[in-house]
């Protein structure tokens, strides 16, 4: 579900307060682009929201949720837009966002760890 080596190498990267700021723009941008789906689904954008969404979960090691999204997408690239359903990618979006999150604050938590040591 999560790519965990890929979080904390971005993590790693960029720095824990960094990554903080990072995880809280795309779960603001992610999230309105999910509502937007879900009130008023435009298959006419799905190409573009799809690729969006793909290149979100990717970067932050969503990875089951970037396969789905690759898979909507090229539904949508192919013209085959009305085939694209999207609730798993909501299902697999919030499963995925408590995993995260709860793995996340594990990562925290270790810091402190360190930080006392």
């Amino acid at each position: 579900m999560i790519d965990w080596a890929r979080v904390t190498e971005l993590r790693s990267e960029i720095g824990p307060s960094e990554f903080e700021a990072v995880v809280d723009l795309f779960l603001e941008e992610v999230e309105a682009l999910l509502a937007r789906l879900r009130e008023k689904p435009s298959p006419d954008l799905y190409e573009e929201d799809l690729h969006f969404l793909k290149g979100c979960a990717a970067n932050l090691g969503f990875r089951d949720l970037a396969r789905l999204c690759l898979k909507s997408e090229r539904l949508a690239v192919e013209g085959r837009a009305e085939e694209v359903d999207l609730q798993p990618i909501f299902e697999n979006y919030e499963n995925s966002r408590t995993a995260f999150l709860d793995g996340v604050a594990g990562l925290a938590a270790e810091d402190s760890t360190v930080r006392r040591a």
